[in-house]
């Protein structure tokens, strides 16, 4: 008998199941009985996906009896959880959670990639190289698309499932395969890199100023455009704050809704804008969770513009509980909705102005490019589409006098 009294299980239960000849199986089996209670008490939806979740734990330990290794517990456990259709709701082994883990200073063990699906061919492509990392120095540029990790092909699998095979511990390396797209589509654009996993330091904002060309004509007058990159997601709350910086009085940021349906609104207090110039924000499929939650707050508030392509869509709020072996639980257990409730998870934010994805793609990179190599005024950055079109809605909103 295996007693379950973990205080997130609002009643006692006991579960009854063989012992399995293998005593690593066995610890796992006391984690597959904690994961099942903690998702039966918290996970955002209460029809488990329109599954019988006991009859689920039943079946996953009866599957999990005749294993032989930790590993393969763990992956019964993982199939479970992917019954319930949400790739964000996880486990991770001990080990996979102490080599990836990210700190709250912001430190990562990895080679320094943001990646994604694009959506249009479903290839895994890199979004971003944290400057100065692993990834940086080996020249991996925005847009390449990536093959293989460690001689795995990536077909198929997700972005935050290749995240966690590049992270690892600082040290040890990982070999990626990666398509340029340069050589007009031939695969002698292929090429292969070993990287080194190295402790990274993420920094959560970029900037740059550029000149700012208005008026008739090409006629440079006196101003400048500040660039502000933000990374692919981030904490929460550094969103808010930034999205406070920028709005007045007790206006709404974000709405959070648990699965009981009930809404909680988290608003401003006594809000002090330290300016009410024009605002436009530059979005892209890279854009996700607390940076769809910043543009969503100043758009949705009436405070600024968003420009580019519609946002990944990850409006999801989990929690993260280490299990008694060191594993560690990932639960989706509420989803966020803009101020006007539109709907974030799984839908992205559409712009109000729309940039072409190929734009945009060009635009990620002359701005990385740009900043990352320090290059002066006349660079790509300047004359990009969607820079462009930015300063063209600035243009708009001083006209209509929403300059102060």
């Amino acid at each position: 008998m295996c007693g379950y009294d973990s205080p997130a299980v609002a009643e006692s239960l006991t579960v009854a199941f063989p012992v399995s000849r293998a005593r690593e199986v066995n610890t796992v089996q006391k984690t597959l009985v904690e994961t099942w209670g903690l998702i039966r008490e918290t996970f955002i939806d209460p029809t488990f996906n329109h599954q019988d979740w006991d009859l689920k734990l039943q079946q996953t330990m009866v599957e999990m009896f005749p294993l032989k290794s930790a590993d393969a517990a763990y992956n019964k456990i993982s199939g479970m959880l992917a019954t319930l259709g949400d790739p964000f709701t996880r486990i991770v082994s001990p080990k996979e959670y102490q080599s990836f883990r990210i700190g709250s200073d912001g430190n990562l063990q990895g080679v320094g990639l943001f990646i994604n699906v694009e959506p249009r061919t479903g290839h895994l492509v890199v979004l971003s190289c944290v400057e100065g990392s692993p990834a940086a120095r080996a020249g991996i540029h925005e847009g390449d698309e990536l093959v293989e990790i460690d001689g795995e092909n990536v077909s198929g699998i997700n972005g935050e499932t290749a995240a966690q095979k590049l992270r690892g511990r600082a040290g040890s390396t990982v070999r990626v395969k990666l398509y340029s797209g340069t050589d007009g589509g031939s695969m002698s654009g292929v090429r292969e890199v070993n990287l080194p996993r190295e402790v990274i330091k993420l920094s959560p904002i970029s900037s740059r100023i550029i000149s700012h060309r208005s008026g008739e004509g090409n006629e440079l007058k006196t101003g400048y455009v500040r660039l502000s990159a933000f990374s692919q997601g981030g904490l929460v709350k550094a969103g808010l704050d930034v999205a406070q910086i920028w709005l007045d009085g007790d206006e709404t940021l974000v709405n959070t809704i648990d699965r009981e349906g009930n809404m909680l609104p988290i608003n401003m207090v006594n809000g002090h804008a330290l300016t009410h110039d024009p605002l436009v924000v530059l979005v892209n499929e890279g854009s996700a969770s607390a940076s769809e939650i910043l543009a969503g707050a100043l758009r949705d508030n009436g405070r600024a513009i968003l420009v580019g392509h519609r946002t990944f869509g990850k409006g999801k709020i989990q929690s993260v509980t280490e299990l008694h072996d060191g594993s560690a639980l990932f639960i989706t257990v509420a989803k966020y909705l803009s101020p006007a409730l539109h709907d974030i998870d799984q839908v992205g934010i559409a712009p109000d102005v729309q940039c072409t994805p190929d734009l945009l793609t060009s635009s990620s990179r002359s701005s990385s490019s740009s900043i990352s190599k320090d290059k002066g005024p006349g660079s790509s950055l300047e004359a990009d589409s969607c820079i462009l079109v930015a300063e063209h809605e600035l243009e708009v909103q001083k006209s209509k006098g929403t300059a102060s």
